[in-house]
């Protein structure tokens, strides 16, 4: 018997913004996990964090460390840019990590993690929370059992608000060196799921502009990618943070040889369209194209107050996290596939600088 299977999984969370809450309350609500330790540089949080969640806060991730507290997994719920540091601090004292997306800015961090994980024989679990929704799990399968035939074309489209109430002054974000870049900070996860379903890229071709944050942030809002995709199939990403007061959509739509699919909302968490020859779809997910998801419900977005953001499936990832380490499953979400995103986003955005 696997001698971890009656051992409640500990959690130390870093990072105590939204994300960072929300990892900290789908451990506390997990049977099999346990919170033990927050940490974030803003103290003011104390109070708060201490009446919320009820566990020890640190100042840092070094004085989590240096108490002596018990620890499987550490979770990295800070900027951007701090991600690798505090993941390979993890890694070197013996945790688990999970970390929040993106895994890096570059793919030779994403690389340095990774081998520090193989040394010292850790585990890394990242944030890819969109593969969970069931309109992703129902493309994955249609995919994988070729109802689809030959892809023959695929459009992504992201399409979202993100304005003065997002990007705050004295914030790490919209600061090209702590966030680097609309793909990384706010459509990684679409990347993800279209590298997921379809596989690498390549031909990428790009334009970016800034067309109303010209004063709030020090990159691109938005941009339109087109490229190939090594199987055969062309691809393109039209995206924006441009839209004004809310967010419009995120949606991809494919064009194969038995039929047409499109998935849309502000989540990708719709069926819009679905017309695949000789395929009957499963009730089910009829019931989700129909506007009655009542047997598979997606997860509402997260809601940062006046801004919206991807579906909040962390729980998915937690619970996989526990199965994982206690022996009952893999990881669905690897350290590999993170890299993958991260380099996918450097390829283009190395045109960015050439736009």
């Amino acid at each position: 018997m696997n001698p971890n299977m009656n051992k409640k999984i500990k959690f130390a969370v870093i990072g105590c913004g939204h994300i960072g809450k929300r990892h900290a309350a789908m451990i506390r609500g997990n049977d099999e996990a346990e919170l033990v330790a927050m940490a974030d540089v803003n103290t003011s949080l104390k109070d708060s964090i201490n009446k919320e969640f009820k566990v020890p806060f640190f100042k840092s991730i070094d004085d989590v460390f240096r108490s002596n507290l018990e620890i499987d997994v550490t979770n990295i719920c800070t900027p951007n840019n701090e991600h690798v540091a505090q993941s390979l601090k993890a890694l070197e004292h013996g945790y688990h990590v999970v970390c929040e997306k993106p895994m890096a800015l570059t793919k030779a961090d994403c690389e340095k993690i990774i081998d520090k994980a193989l040394r010292v024989s850790k585990l890394v679990f990242c944030v890819m929370q969109n593969r969970y929704s069931p309109t992703s799990v129902w493309l994955k399968d249609i995919i994988s059992k070729d109802i689809l035939g030959k892809i023959f074309m695929v459009q992504i489209s992201c399409f979202w608000n993100r304005d003065k109430r997002y990007y705050k002054k004295n914030s790490w974000r919209g600061v090209l060196e702590t966030d680097g870049g609309t793909l990384f900070t706010q459509f990684s996860h679409f990347i993800d799921m279209m590298h997921w379903l379809f596989g690498d890229i390549t031909n990428i071709k790009a334009k970016f502009n800034n067309f109303n944050h010209k004063n709030i942030i020090g990159f691109e809002d938005s941009g339109i990618v087109t490229f190939d995709f090594v199987n055969g199939a062309v691809g393109s990403i039209n995206y924006s943070t441009s839209i004004w007061d809310k967010n419009l959509e995120s949606s991809m739509t494919i064009i194969a040889e038995h039929g047409s699919v499109k998935v849309g909302g502000q989540y990708m968490d719709k069926i819009e369209y679905c017309h695949i020859r000789n395929y009957k779809m499963p009730y089910e997910i009829k019931n989700i194209l129909q506007g009655k998801p009542e047997l598979l419900q997606s997860n509402p977005g997260n809601d940062y107050g006046g801004y919206k953001g991807n579906a909040a499936n962390h729980h998915f990832i937690i619970q996989n996290v526990v199965d994982t380490l206690t022996g009952g499953t893999v990881a669905t979400t690897n350290a590999i596939e993170g890299l993958k995103v991260v380099e996918i986003i450097e390829r283009i955005y190395a045109l960015r600088r050439n736009d």
